[in-house]
């Protein structure tokens, strides 16, 4: 064996005494070879010693020409990289930290080092976005060349470094844009997938917004990249450039589909502004071309916008009450989303399932869902697992881009839950693998890539509950209902069989409620005065609606009324504004709150409402359930629509049908009758207080085990 070997063999069996003993007899034998000193040097700082491997190395750099320090320079960080790399391999990664460390303070400009360094910092759990200038990153892109960077490896710090939200990483990922010439739509698609994970899953939109306002400088027209950014721009409740930006994407769409999505797009940023002045027209221009798409549709479509088309109804039911038109303009759509998606993933598609039709064995229950955590599908659905039956039935969650390490609502009371990355074909595949034999869906349309999933049937019996009103794809079998929530004839115009359970649809136990920090005093609202409330978001503000709530107002004069949700806070005053003089009534009796600082001082501040008004032609839902819970009376108008319903079907489960109006002229009479009816008032809080010991709607293991019998139920008649 000649000596390389044997030091090669001393460094691969981690011998590093012996490996600095054999190089420092190299070095008494051959002082004249410089490389020896650099490996020397290497074992010492394999050992621990830092400060002798500094040495070592330093003593011979003093003593060189200016050329021949440049050329050792390269030699000895050619062997420390290289060294830095198997240390990788073998796991050890502090020791390949300290190893590129040193070669940093050696050649400071190295880049490729550097990102190996923050990689490497991220991993041990060690960086901070600080190291970015402290380490002069930008700087060294900015004074690099594409030749000096390994392109896979900036992909990947790229990656990592954009959960660190600060300025320093938007400076960084700028710097990196000087590298992206040549690939530039897979960057694009790349840090557009991580942007949605972090408005979602890290719920910071405005980084979002920053995020692809860096992409739009490679690609100031991109579609993809203007359709989220309208979106992130309405998450951070920056409401104007929500709107401005939807307007530059729809003044860029060329086809049918495209003009859909662009006045989708159009329609969902008024409406979360809560600018309902100018809904109007973007309203019936929207409606024209859904229909004109069902009733000439493309020969294909791209899935990406298959996908926004089959979320583009998602706005109709706040708009009008016709649930024979909706639905069928939804279904249609749903079809052809399903097409294109299957035909794009045809390799999950045919996929072999392994149920066994076998009517008595424990069924395998999977639930995906986006909303869980700070959101009404969460609140909701915990009770269901709260009480699920674990020797019958085997839980299976599957989170998309969130996760639940903290929320022991749901982390504990399943059997297996798995957290996935924003991919509907591999979340479909993992479930086919699982066997689950009923997949239910909560979020419906409110999440576009569970749709997605459901879409590619990746269970035999597959449910919508919660989440929002059917989405008409074809592959989901049942939608989950109760005797109010849909007229007689819903069959009629649903694609889905729909399962009415006995009672109600949702039945939880309560809710949590903090220590209320409103009062009557601070809002300048005598005490005699009565109060009514409306808090919703501003997609539910419908002018009709609200012009009824003024008309409630102007026949009890010595009343106010409070008005929270989220919307843009200029344009939800004026249209309120705008409505209330138009009716007669002082806009001085209109009073804008704040968001709250949580849902659980949400419901506390309810306390302070005589009498809460719902909307209309889209109910409350969450909103109305907290509203009875904190025994608030209500006044709900009740439509067709499974939206428009919501309401009247929890107070027929706590038994109170005072408040309940089926038409404007009732909606009105009821505003007035319980803002001047204090008695009436009090007997039916006290009625829904007297509800929380007897109502279904308060009885969730009740609920729970008719949800279970359902389950059964379908999966004998899928085994027949």
């Amino acid at each position: 064996m000649n000596w390389q070997e044997q030091a090669r063999q001393l460094l691969t069996e981690g011998k590093y005494s012996e490996l600095a003993s054999f190089y420092e007899q190299a070095i008494a034998n051959e002082p004249d070879t410089i490389s020896h000193y650099w490996h020397l040097g290497l074992a010492y700082l394999l050992q621990g010693e830092e400060e002798e491997a500094q040495v070592t190395w330093m003593s011979v750099m003093v003593d060189g020409a200016p050329e021949e320090v440049e050329e050792w320079t390269r030699e000895l960080i050619q062997i420390l990289d290289t060294e830095a790399y198997r240390q990788t391999d073998l796991n050890n990664l502090q020791v390949s930290w300290i190893i590129r460390y040193h070669i940093r303070e050696i050649e400071p400009s190295f880049l490729n080092n550097i990102l190996n360094l923050i990689q490497l910092s991220i991993a041990l759990g060690n960086f901070t976005p600080e190291h970015l200038s402290e380490w002069q990153v930008v700087t060294i892109l900015q004074q690099s060349s594409l030749e000096d960077v390994d392109s896979a490896l900036l992909s990947q710090v790229i990656k990592k470094i954009l959960y660190f939200p600060t300025p320093e990483t938007l400076a960084f990922v700028e710097a990196c844009l000087l590298y992206q010439n040549k690939n530039s739509e897979v960057f694009i698609q790349n840090l557009l997938l991580i942007a949605i994970d972090i408005a979602h899953k890290s719920h910071q939109p405005k980084f979002a917004v920053s995020l692809t306002q860096l992409c739009l400088k490679l690609k100031p027209e991109h579609p993809d990249l203007l359709w989220h950014l309208a979106c992130f721009y309405s998450e951070a409740e920056l409401h104007q450039q929500a709107i401005e930006t939807a307007q530059r994407y729809f003044h860029s769409c060329q086809n049918i589909p495209d003009r859909v999505l662009g006045s989708y797009l159009l329609l969902r940023t008024f409406l979360s502004a809560g600018a309902w002045l100018e809904v109007e027209p973007v309203a019936d221009q929207y409606k024209s071309l859904v229909r004109e798409l069902v009733q000439n549709p493309p020969e294909s479509i791209k899935v990406t916008s298959a996908t926004h088309l089959l979320i583009a109804n998602f706005f109709l039911p706040y708009l009008q009450d016709l649930p024979q038109e909706n639905r069928w303009l939804q279904n249609q759509v749903a079809k052809l989303f399903q097409k294109e998606l299957q035909a794009a993933n045809l390799d999950s598609v045919k996929l072999p399932r392994r149920n066994h039709r076998e009517p008595t064995r424990p069924l395998k229950i999977g639930y995906v869902a986006h909303h869980l955590q700070g959101h009404s599908v969460g609140w909701l659905s915990r009770w269901l697992f709260q009480y699920h039956n674990r020797e019958s039935f085997q839980t299976n969650l599957y989170l998309i881009c969130q996760n639940l390490e903290n929320q022991s609502w749901f982390r504990d009371k399943v059997d297996f839950i798995h957290s996935l990355d924003c991919d509907s074909q591999a979340i479909a595949t993992k479930i086919k693998e699982d066997q689950i034999d009923i997949l239910v869906d909560l979020d419906s349309l409110t999440v576009d890539l569970t749709c997605e999933v459901m879409a590619l049937k990746p269970a035999p019996i597959q449910v919508t509950w919660l989440g929002w009103d059917a989405t008409g794809i074809p592959a989901i079998d049942y939608y989950i209902a109760d005797p109010y929530v849909l007229p007689e004839n819903a069959q009629e115009y649903y694609s889905e069989t729909i399962w009415r359970l006995p009672h109600t649809y949702v039945a939880v136990d309560g809710f949590e409620v903090d220590v209320p920090t409103l009062r009557r005093e601070q809002l300048e609202i005598p005490s005699d005065a009565v109060i009514y409330l409306s808090a919703q978001r501003g997609y539910k503000r419908h002018p009709d609606t609200v012009r009824l709530q003024m008309q409630i107002l102007k026949q009890v004069p010595n009343s106010y009324f409070l008005i929270k949700g989220m919307a843009d806070e200029t344009a939800i005053q004026q249209f309120f504004t705008q409505v209330a003089e138009s009716e007669g009534v002082e806009p001085s009796r209109l009073k804008f709150l704040p968001k709250d600082a949580n849902e659980y001082v949400h419901r506390a501040n309810l306390s302070i409402a005589d009498v809460v008004l719902d909307t209309y032609p889209y109910n409350g839902a969450t909103t109305t359930l907290e509203t009875l819970w904190m025994c608030v009376p209500l006044v709900t108008r009740v439509g067709q629509q499974f939206s428009a319903r919501n309401s009247y079907g929890f107070m027929m489960n706590v038994g109170v049908t005072e408040g309940i109006a089926w038409t404007d002229e009732e909606y009105i009479e009821w505003g007035v009758k319980l803002g001047q009816d204090s008695m009436l008032r009090q007997q039916i809080s006290w009625q829904l207080r007297q509800s929380r010991q007897t109502s279904p709607l308060w009885n969730a293991k009740q609920f729970t085990q008719e949800m279970e019998k359902a389950y059964k139920q379908m999966w004998a008649i899928y085994c027949q």
